[in-house]
């Protein structure tokens, strides 16, 4: 590793160690990106491709849908 990359790696490693308040942060935001993007998307947003089963199918269906 270079030498400053080995410090700016440091630098934040230093920082998120030292904090206090923002480890609580960082947990809630994590949280809620699991929330958003695994959750929401398994109950909430099908797969709308899943019903044509080769790719000419899948883009003749988006080139139709974009087309209109």
């Amino acid at each position: 590793m270079s030498h400053w990359i080995k410090r700016v790696y440091l630098f934040y490693l230093d920082g998120f160690k030292s904090m206090t308040v923002g480890k609580t942060l960082w947990v809630i935001i994590i949280a809620k990106l699991v929330v958003m993007f695994l959750i929401l998307k398994i109950f909430f947003f099908k797969d709308a491709l899943a019903d044509y089963k080769s790719p000419a199918d899948k883009s003749r269906h988006v080139i139709e849908q974009l087309t209109q």
